[in-house]
This record gives C-alpha cells, sequence and structure tokens, in this order.
C-alpha cells in the first residue's frame, strides 16, 4: 500500500495559488472524484495495477500538515519509502522539480510540520518549483496565484507528474528517482 500525499491549504481562496500545487497535482492525476474525510484530511483510495494507494489532501493548513500526515501514516502503519509527498519548492523554477529522500525541510513549514510528526526526514518528495523571491516577499508570493505563463508552464510538466506517480507505485522511489532525476539533468540542460 501507498500514500501519496498533496500538500496545500483547503478552501476557494487558496485554489490555483503557489502553495496549493500538491492538491493541484493530485487533482490533475484522480480528476473529478469523490473525496471521503478522515483525521482531518480529504482522501481517496484507488487500485494502480495491484497495488493499493490512498491521495491524501490535509486539511490543516499548510503549516499543521503532519498532524493529518501522521494520523494517516500511523494508522495504517506506512513505512516511510511508501509515502510520497508532493510540495511546492522556492529553490526550483517553475516547470523544474526533483525527487529526494532523507532532506530536511527547507524551510518548508508544511514539510517541517510532517517531519516532526513523524520523527523523521526518510520520506520520499516531489520538489515542485514554483520560483522564488525575496526572503520578505515569500508569503505573499507563495499565497499568490500562478500567471497565465506559469500555468502553461506547470500544465506541460502534469504528464511527467502522473509518470512519476505511476512510477513510484508500481517500482518504488529508488527507480523512479533514477530515470526522473536523471530526465531532469537532460532536459533543463538543454
Amino acid at each position: 500500500m501507498k500514500l501519496i500525499v498533496g500538500l496545500g491549504n483547503p478552501g476557494k481562496e487558496y485554489e490555483n495559488t503557489r502553495h496549493n500545487i500538491g492538491f493541484m497535482v493530485l487533482d490533475d492525476y484522480l480528476g473529478n472524484v469523490k473525496w471521503s474525510n478522515k483525521f482531518n484530511a480529504l482522501y481517496y483510495e484507488i487500485f494502480i495495477g495491484t497495488e493499493k494507494v490512498i491521495f491524501l489532501k490535509p486539511l490543516t493548513y499548510m503549516n499543521n500538515s503532519g498532524n493529518a500526515v501522521g494520523e494517516f501514516v500511523r494508522y495504517y502503519n506506512f513505512d516511510m519509502k511508501d509515502i510520497l509527498i508532493i510540495q511546492d519548492d522556492l529553490d526550483e523554477e517553475i516547470g523544474l522539480y526533483k525527487l529526494k529522500v532523507n532532506s530536511s525541510s527547507g524551510g518548508h513549514n508544511g514539510i517541517k510540520s510532517i517531519i516532526s510528526s513523524l520523527g523523521t526526514q526518510s520520506f520520499p518528495r516531489l520538489k515542485v518549483g514554483i520560483g522564488s523571491v525575496k526572503k520578505d516577499e515569500v508569503i505573499d508570493y507563495v499565497l499568490g496565484k500562478f500567471s497565465k505563463k506559469e500555468m502553461e508552464i506547470l500544465n506541460n510538466e502534469l504528464s511527467t507528474f502522473r509518470k512519476i506517480i505511476e512510477s513510484f507505485v508500481n517500482v518504488g522511489i529508488d527507480k523512479t528517482m533514477n530515470v526522473y532525476n536523471t530526465c531532469l539533468l537532460y532536459t533543463s540542460d538543454a
């Protein structure tokens, strides 16, 4: 069984904001599904091949994401290698991404909360670039909406994120990183 978590903030006012890229990736992957509610999170269960997968959108707001994620991890007894967290990343330009395992929060409050709740940072992450700004502009920037041009760039990457999710479920994080982080190096050098 796998757990795939998209990070974001609940509510209409946060839709299509940079901080909500995790929610956006899950919505793109799943389409228009009927989410259930448990442990202060929206979740949806499906089988991908023979693997049961729980998709999760915490409703705790970004800074407390670990509350909902921790509840699911403990309830279902997930192994860290079977969890994929999809987050926004201020260190990457829009359209770029990286897969990481066992890395620090990098100042991301949602990730800090998850690390605190799980007692480890050894879970896999898909870090989706949202561009960067000066330190004193971060809050307004991450809570701001994507421009039309930024959305075009992101929409071009959504098919890659769908493939990463499928790969993670089918072959695990190590093989997925080998394929998709390598692809990233080639495409970013071009």
